[in-house]
């Protein structure tokens, strides 16, 4: 591919409500990424994300993969279609971003591994908080040694939810969300609890809970330990039922030199003896960013910062954390789960 004149023409599979934001994410990467193919079964839907643009229209995400002019997809549907798309587009030849959950149990995380090995493709997950410039400060902090060896971290992503009985749609069963709030919401604090752990997660424990959103099949809340093979614990609380408490951090981490926290958009960390450091850092669009990293990692035959293998892990301390809560035990998470 000639990466000086041509850009990643991308088509978009799924144009509910999270492709708004990726669409707005092609147009702020002009350079990079064309806008070339949506697919929805909905016409109005994929007309609305299509409008403005030169986007072909398909009903059917089999036909886009098949004849349009595109060298990308973007996986934007409900959780319970995630494998079979990203299969499909693997075989086709096209390189994949998807939206979280990469999938939803361990057969389906073996099929997406070997489909995506088999086709020499690259996937990217939709990890878009792993683009705020706190975290990638905080990522740069910790990997360069500043509070030492990391010893706990933690990850906040809670909030008052309005879903009710008429709005929720498929996340109110187990069956096409894959659980409940954990593997929703939380999932982003668990990918980031990953990334700033910097290493493979071995065991989970978990409570959950429903406090307020009982007419779903799955839980609203749950706080979730992991252990890292790299010694570090980690902690996630996460919600649908409640706003956090006033001061909560969105991320933190003790080391064996001092401790580092953020709100997600501030950063400061303390190194022992030394006086306080609070970056103020200027805000991003991190959908933009997400997708114009996706893009530069196929012109430029670079990794993305969680492939596959992130994916799989992430998954693997949510099935772990379901486990547990229905155990009442630690759950190891699998090696299986560990691919890459």
């Amino acid at each position: 591919m000639n990466t000086t004149d041509r850009t990643i023409r991308i088509g978009l599979i799924g144009a509910g409500g999270i492709a708004g934001a990726h669409v707005a994410g092609y147009a702020l990467n002009p350079d990079t990424v064309t806008f070339a193919a949506v697919a929805d079964p909905v016409r109005a839907n994929a007309e609305a994300r299509a409008a403005g643009t030169d986007a072909a229209i398909f009903a059917d995400y089999t036909e886009m993969l098949a004849v349009a002019d595109i060298d990308a997809v973007d996986i934007c549907l409900p959780h319970h279609l995630h494998k079979t798309a990203i299969v499909a587009a693997a075989r086709a030849g096209k390189h994949i971003l998807c939206e979280k959950p990469l999938c939803l149990t361990p057969e389906e995380a073996r099929e997406v591994a070997a489909a995506v090995d088999e086709a020499g493709v690259t996937l990217m997950c939709a990890h878009n908080q792993l683009f705020l410039p706190a975290v990638a400060k905080a990522k740069e902090l910790l990997d360069s040694g500043t509070i030492g060896r990391v010893y706990e971290v933690r990850t906040t992503d809670s909030f008052h939810n309005d879903f009710d009985p008429e709005n929720m749609g498929w996340r109110a069963h187990a069956a096409t969300s894959g659980g409940g709030e954990l593997i929703d919401t939380g999932y982003h604090p668990s990918y980031l609890l990953l990334h700033l752990a910097g290493a493979s997660p071995v065991e989970v424990t978990a409570m959950l809970a429903t406090h307020r959103l009982s007419f779903m099949e799955g839980e609203d809340s749950a706080t979730v330990l992991v252990r890292f093979d790299n010694g570090v614990i980690g902690t996630i609380v996460t919600s649908w039922a409640y706003d956090a408490a006033d001061s909560t951090e969105r991320f933190s981490a003790v080391g064996e030199r001092g401790t580092l926290t953020s709100d997600g958009t501030t950063l400061s960390y303390h190194v022992r003896g030394e006086e306080p450091v609070i970056l103020e850092l200027d805000p991003v669009d991190e959908f933009g960013e997400e997708i114009g990293h996706f893009a530069r990692s196929i012109l430029d035959g670079t990794r993305p910062l969680h492939t596959q293998k992130e994916g799989i892990e992430v998954l693997g301390i949510i099935l772990g954390a379901y486990e547990s809560a229905r155990t009442r035990a630690i759950a190891e998470v699998r090696s299986l789960d560990r691919v890459g």
